[in-house]
């Protein structure tokens, strides 16, 4: 039988998050031409993608998924030795290089920000080293105004798309008295008020009505931002670069959301490497992959985690978005699971791998005229 119910105040409902309620999420890289990201989308997926020294050598996004690096993955997997492995991924994609007047159609500009629109997180690489080799599209480095540039082209398409929406709501309007149309074209009015002041919408704090409807909208400014900052190896390796406090000032004054420093040129050198040179080249001059932790934050970022199930046949990784209820996670796996749902018992329990001694495990426990089995659940960890 379930536990009762115990006689507490219910819990404040959690909002809900800007976004696709979805569990097939995925992330766009994007930056101005030239920055490395083709080369990050290489090195991530090991693909062997165009990165050559001239704009918009991509047009097409280029896509892959990338598996979720997880120790409690591994370590289940030598517990069971299962016959079929399936871990946890992150599905990228390479987009082409913005420019100024991306809004307006420059560089193919359009068909890009339609492609940022597709997405359900962002990558903006940001390129923070000197090369005179390799072209910038503006004639010189400067990452501050390579973010304004990104930014505002973002903030003017979705300006241009609230416009029209605005227009088709008023034109629904005069032929309708319903009230729901009056409440969105409010919101729009706000959203495009928000938007020429110069806000992103992901950092604005809308109610739980105004993000269902944003929701559908899938605006490029209410899209979740990590900035990966791309320096030289050396500036990487002595954690020291110069254009990186100012990135630093000015993302802590736009929302103050992630930045993570790597080098395109040493994970480039560490990719080509067999994985025991890559760790000795790690290990003698005491640099480390950033890889892991871009994949780990770019899952997090839109919003998805992941639990598991276990046994001698399959270990595997279910993906899920953030909030979503345990009957439903149960329902990832089989409709029956879903509908046969009774409780959820959590405890603690200590794991025999290096970093997280102590993690939250759930057993959902499920209908046992049906089934009669358990499903362990480890909530992602960045």
């Amino acid at each position: 039988m379930p536990p009762k119910a115990a006689k507490s105040k219910e819990a404040p409902a959690e909002r809900p998050i800007l976004g696709r309620f979805s569990s097939h999420l995925k992330i766009g890289i994007v930056g101005l031409p030239n920055v490395g990201k083709s080369t990050l989308f290489n090195t991530l997926t090991k693909l062997s993608i165009p990165a050559e020294n001239f704009p918009f050598c991509t047009i097409e996004p280029n896509e892959a998924r990338v598996n979720i690096p997880d120790e409690r993955f591994d370590w289940l997997c030598q517990l069971f030795k299962p016959k079929s492995e399936v871990s946890a991924f992150l599905e990228i994609h390479d987009i082409a290089g913005l420019v100024r007047g991306a809004h307006e159609g420059q560089g193919l500009g359009n068909n890009f920000l339609s492609h940022i629109r597709a997405v359900d997180g962002i990558f903006h690489v940001l390129r923070a080293f000197e090369d005179p080799d390799i072209i910038h599209v503006d004639d010189s480095v400067d990452p501050v105004r390579d973010l304004e540039v990104i930014s505002a082209e973002l903030r003017l398409k979705d300006i241009e798309f609230i416009g029209r929406k605005i227009e088709d709501v008023e034109k629904s309007m005069k032929r309708s008295n319903d009230k729901q149309l009056k409440i969105e074209h409010d919101l729009c009015l706000r959203v495009k008020s928000v938007l020429e002041e110069g806000k992103d919408l992901r950092l604005v704090d809308w109610k739980a009505a105004d993000i269902e409807i944003l929701n559908t909208f899938q605006l490029l400014t209410a899209k979740p931002v990590v900035y990966l900052v791309n320096m030289n190896e050396k500036d990487y390796q002595r954690k020291k670069n110069k254009f990186l406090p100012k990135i630093h000032t000015w993302v802590q004054e736009h929302g103050g959301e992630t930045i993570i420093p790597f080098s395109c040129a040493l994970e480039r050198n560490l990719a080509d490497m067999p994985p025991d040179e890559a760790a000795k080249y790690c290990e003698e001059n005491k640099v480390q992959s950033a890889l892991p932790k871009i994949i780990k934050t770019g899952f997090s970022a839109i919003n998805l985690i992941y639990f598991f199930t276990a046994g001698p046949d399959e270990v595997k990784c279910w993906q899920i978005r953030r909030l979503t209820k345990a009957p439903q996670a149960a329902g990832t796996i089989h409709t029956d699971f879903e509908r046969g749902f009774i409780c959820a018992e959590v405890f603690l329990k200590t794991l025999p791998y290096k970093h997280h001694y102590h993690d939250l495990i759930y057993l959902f426990w499920f209908c046992p005229f049906l089934f009669n089995s358990a499903l362990v659940w480890c909530k992602y960890l960045p």
